[in-house]
């Protein structure tokens, strides 16, 4: 029997799972959670830089960054992580005003080497402070030309598999050289992604939540192609960020049958975008899916105190009074969690963050990771390559040249 060329079967739960087992042997990413972080924490700590600056774009600094501002506010950190990941002059001049040029670890961060983005902030900062091997630390492939200038000029490197793709790489060298010379626990994110590793692929906890949602969403993205995340913390705005690249980039492909396929992220911060957004989820088309992601226990205990002396009576509210503020915002998102329930139309899930720390951000990060490669299985694509974005950095270079 012939089939038209936009069917394609949706395999059994059972041949997905062989298959992303299967392909653990070649993607790298699977791995990270097992390494050796041994050399990583030795040289963090012979840095004494006041700024640990991170020259990277897309793969090469979200992931950390939203690691590093999650952990921040609840942190007590003596450095601090900036990331120059823009080549728009105002943001540069910006950035570069928080900075002490002579006290920074300038970290440059470029998977193949050759990132113009990266080069070009490289080239621009050792015009204003001469970057060598006392100040710098190199992130890249093994072969790469940045590499090999490291090599020429005595600087450190630590080298990124050629296997792991900049989108999955937060939890190689890539994000654990920077956040580990500002004192992230690194050991204890690795542990968060053991966690989830080892119960997904021995079909523990993990496994029937992330392989379900994942047919779910493949099953139903000719309606609901749209995925939205609702992230109920600001601190969770850069792991957005990281999530919109991720899903993106992995699952916007053509398949086995070079059918485009397409399931499109869209990323809120609650306590803001539920004064907007929300509306179009409550009454436009019913083609979104809802994540939304709570923080059990945000480490802060700052409340609404009471109005003893009576000055804001008038104004009503006295309910509030007495809530800490983490109480308020969690309420918040339940009720904004019932009011999208009870439509009974809009599918939606709620993700619980313990607290906040490297173990539980960790958590939330590896399994999306797994989430999207088990989608790219359902949808018959190669979850790892980004073809398009290519064309793009090619187009780039040729116009740049002429």
């Amino acid at each position: 029997m012939e089939y038209n060329k936009n069917f394609y079967q949706i395999k059994s739960n059972t041949e997905i799972f062989e298959r992303l087992k299967a392909e653990r042997k070649d993607i790298g990413y699977y791995d990270l959670p097992y390494q050796d972080t041994s050399a990583i924490k030795d040289y963090a700590k012979s840095i004494n830089k006041k700024h640990i600056v991170v020259l990277g774009i897309g793969g090469s600094s979200l992931g950390a960054r939203a690691i590093y501002e999650f952990l921040l506010p609840s942190s007590n950190y003596t450095k601090d992580l900036l990331f120059l990941e823009t080549i728009d002059p105002l943001k540069i001049k910006q950035c570069l005003k928080k900075v002490d040029l002579k006290d920074a670890q300038f970290v440059v961060i470029s998977k193949s080497g050759n990132t113009i983005e990266t080069i070009s902030l490289f080239k621009y900062l050792n015009s204003l402070v001469e970057i060598n091997s006392d100040n710098c630390t190199i992130v890249s492939e093994a072969r790469s030309k940045l590499t090999q200038f490291a090599n020429d000029n005595n600087i450190k490197t630590f080298d990124l598999p050629e296997n792991v793709g900049g989108r999955f790489s937060v939890f190689s060298v890539v994000g654990l050289v920077p956040l580990a010379m500002v004192g992230v626990d690194i050991d204890n994110l690795l542990n968060g992604c053991k966690r989830v590793s080892d119960s997904f692929f021995e079909q523990g906890d993990y496994y029937k939540p992330i392989v379900r949602k994942a047919r779910f969403l493949v099953e139903n993205k000719s309606r609901f192609n749209i995925n939205t995340v609702f992230s109920y913390s600001s601190t969770l705005e850069s792991f957005n960020k990281w999530y919109v690249q991720l899903w993106a980039e992995s699952l916007g492909k053509k398949n086995i049958n070079d059918t485009r396929q397409a399931l499109t992220p869209v990323a809120l911060v609650g306590p803001v975008d539920q004064h907007s957004f929300l509306q179009l989820i409550m009454d436009g088309v019913r083609d979104k899916t809802v994540t939304f992601i709570k923080v059990g226990d945000l480490k802060d205990n700052a409340k609404i105190p009471a109005d003893d002396d009576g000055k804001f009576t008038d104004l009503g509210l006295d309910y509030v009074n007495g809530l800490s503020f983490n109480e308020l915002l969690n309420k918040q998102a339940d009720a904004t969690i019932k009011s999208v329930e009870v439509q009974k139309d809009i599918p939606c899930d709620v993700v619980t963050i313990r607290t906040v720390d490297e173990y539980n951000i960790a958590k939330l990060m590896f399994s999306y990771q797994l989430m999207v490669s088990t989608i790219g299985q359902f949808l018959q694509i190669n979850t790892y390559d980004q073809p398009g974005v290519e064309d793009g950095k090619l187009i780039l270079k040729e116009n740049l040249k002429n």
